[in-house]
Protein backbone atom coordinates (compact mmCIF):
# COMPACT_ATOMS: atom_id res chain seq x y z
CA UNK A 1 0.00 0.00 0.00
CA UNK A 2 2.90 2.36 0.71
CA UNK A 3 4.33 3.99 -2.49
CA UNK A 4 7.52 2.52 -3.52
CA UNK A 5 10.94 4.16 -3.20
CA UNK A 6 11.19 4.31 -7.46
CA UNK A 7 7.73 6.02 -7.16
CA UNK A 8 8.47 8.42 -4.73
CA UNK A 9 11.83 9.69 -6.27
CA UNK A 10 10.04 9.98 -9.79
CA UNK A 11 7.30 11.96 -7.85
CA UNK A 12 9.86 14.20 -5.95
CA UNK A 13 11.82 14.92 -9.69
CA UNK A 14 8.51 15.69 -10.78
CA UNK A 15 7.09 18.08 -8.49
CA UNK A 16 9.87 18.91 -6.15
CA UNK A 17 12.79 22.01 -7.49
CA UNK A 18 15.25 19.22 -7.46
CA UNK A 19 15.76 15.34 -6.29
CA UNK A 20 16.25 16.25 -3.14
CA UNK A 21 13.35 18.66 -2.58
CA UNK A 22 10.73 16.32 -0.81
CA UNK A 23 9.36 18.37 1.72
CA UNK A 24 7.98 20.87 -1.08
CA UNK A 25 4.17 21.00 -0.47
CA UNK A 26 3.45 20.12 -3.60
CA UNK A 27 5.65 16.87 -3.21
CA UNK A 28 3.64 15.88 -0.51
CA UNK A 29 0.41 16.45 -2.13
CA UNK A 30 2.39 14.45 -5.06
CA UNK A 31 2.88 11.52 -2.49
CA UNK A 32 -0.37 11.85 -0.92
CA UNK A 33 -2.35 11.11 -3.94
CA UNK A 34 -0.37 8.30 -5.04
CA UNK A 35 -1.22 6.95 -1.27
CA UNK A 36 -4.81 7.97 -1.09
CA UNK A 37 -4.97 6.06 -4.92
CA UNK A 38 -3.33 2.86 -3.98
CA UNK A 39 -5.72 2.74 -0.44
CA UNK A 40 -8.89 3.19 -2.55
CA UNK A 41 -7.81 0.53 -5.25
CA UNK A 42 -7.23 -1.82 -1.72
CA UNK A 43 -10.70 -0.74 0.04
CA UNK A 44 -12.39 -2.08 -3.06
CA UNK A 45 -11.52 -5.21 -2.34
CA UNK A 46 -11.38 -5.72 1.09
CA UNK A 47 -14.83 -3.72 1.82
CA UNK A 48 -14.78 -4.06 6.28
CA UNK A 49 -11.29 -2.80 6.47
CA UNK A 50 -12.32 0.10 8.70
CA UNK A 51 -8.73 0.73 10.09
CA UNK A 52 -7.28 1.40 6.47
CA UNK A 53 -10.58 3.17 5.88
CA UNK A 54 -9.90 5.68 8.51
CA UNK A 55 -6.30 5.65 7.55
CA UNK A 56 -7.81 7.18 4.23
CA UNK A 57 -9.80 9.39 5.70
CA UNK A 58 -6.81 10.61 7.54
CA UNK A 59 -4.99 11.53 4.21
CA UNK A 60 -7.63 12.88 2.63
CA UNK A 61 -8.06 15.35 5.62
CA UNK A 62 -4.03 16.23 5.28
CA UNK A 63 -4.23 16.82 1.46
CA UNK A 64 -6.96 19.04 1.84
CA UNK A 65 -5.30 20.99 4.20
CA UNK A 66 -2.13 21.05 2.32
CA UNK A 67 -4.12 22.14 -0.88
CA UNK A 68 -5.45 24.77 1.17
CA UNK A 69 -2.39 26.37 2.42
CA UNK A 70 -0.83 25.88 -1.17
CA UNK A 71 -3.87 27.57 -2.64
CA UNK A 72 -3.08 30.53 -0.20
CA UNK A 73 0.72 31.21 -0.66
CA UNK A 74 1.07 30.04 -4.11
CA UNK A 75 -2.05 30.31 -6.43
CA UNK A 76 -0.37 29.36 -9.91
CA UNK A 77 1.69 26.11 -8.20
CA UNK A 78 -1.53 25.33 -6.44
CA UNK A 79 -3.11 25.06 -10.23
CA UNK A 80 -0.43 23.45 -11.95
CA UNK A 81 -0.81 20.59 -9.19
CA UNK A 82 -4.33 20.21 -9.35
CA UNK A 83 -4.01 20.12 -12.95
CA UNK A 84 -1.14 17.62 -13.03
CA UNK A 85 -2.35 15.46 -10.71
CA UNK A 86 -6.28 15.27 -12.14
CA UNK A 87 -7.59 16.71 -8.73
CA UNK A 88 -10.84 18.38 -8.76
CA UNK A 89 -11.62 21.76 -7.00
Amino acid sequence: MAVSKERKAELVKQFGKNEKDSGATEVQIAVLTEEINNLTEHLKKNIHDYHSKRGLQMMVGKRTSLLSYLKKTNVVSYRNTIKALGLRK
